[in-house]
């Protein structure tokens, strides 16, 4: 059976990572799993993973100091992994954990890369207030119109992914900003990429931390990956629907 690395990039987010790795305990029940948090906290989140990770033995973390950026963050726990796949999240719960599993299954029947979507038949958006949906909106479609590779996925600004490991073994990948899917995307080797549905929930606790900065930032990410990103060829993107993704993962 395969292991898989959960790699959540931290700041401030004391309230949520318990409640967090407990429904990522639960989701992944049976299956060997990791979970990595690359911790940029200036609050009290440290600790609480601290005691986490004394109740559950199959968390880790790496606290950085005078470091910042989920981006960066990410990295550091595509570094830390040792599972067969590599997952990334949201601390904040409006990824829903129990979406592993089903990315876990889609893996499992060969395919290099999962998606989870909230545009497609099954997803929804509906976490998001007005003015995020259209920040999104138009991130989103920057994306696409600028970049070939994003082309054919319906969300690819996401913060939501699994991937098989070796789609970033040799992978250049020098992200900014908070956008590290679109760098997994254009950088990655890979041949499909399955989209699952799923529900984008509202934050239980804590804030957001969108800025107009991170808007500046994504951006400049993608002008640079129209440079340097990788020509993507051949790639087969599938969309599973509800039904499917229930087929399978009941077999």
């Amino acid at each position: 059976m395969s292991k898989v690395s959960v790699v959540v990039p931290t700041f401030n987010e004391s309230e949520n990572v318990g409640n967090l790795v407990n429904q990522i305990d639960y989701a992944l029940k049976g299956i060997e799993y990791e979970v990595i948090f690359v911790d940029d906290s200036n609050d009290n989140t440290p600790e609480v993973i601290e005691q986490v990770m004394k109740e559950n033995h199959n968390v880790r973390m790496k606290h950085r100091v005078g470091e910042t950026g989920l981006a960066t963050a990410v990295i550091e726990g595509f570094r830390m992994a040792e599972g067969d796949y590599i997952a990334v999240m949201d601390a904040d719960l409006q990824h829903p954990p129990k979406i592993l599993k089903s990315m876990y299954c889609c893996l499992e029947t060969g395919v290099d890369f999962c998606v989870p979507s909230r545009f497609i038949p099954g997803g929804s958006d509906g976490g998001l207030g007005p003015y995020r949906k259209l920040v999104s909106a138009v991130a989103r479609y920057i994306g696409k119109i600028l970049l070939p590779c994003l082309r054919k996925i319906t969300d690819p600004t996401s913060g939501l992914f699994m991937f098989r490991r070796d789609v970033i073994k040799n992978a250049d990948l020098q992200p900014i900003g908070w956008k590290i899917l679109i760098e997994v995307l254009a950088m990655g080797t890979y041949r499909t990429v399955v989209e699952i549905p799923y529900r984008f929930q509202a934050r239980p606790a804590g804030e957001s931390k969108l800025t107009s900065k991170v808007t500046v930032e994504y951006l400049e990410q993608v002008r640079g990956l129209m440079k340097r990103g990788k020509k993507q060829r051949g790639v087969k993107v599938i969309r599973w629907s509800p039904e499917r993704l229930k087929a399978v993962q009941g077999s």
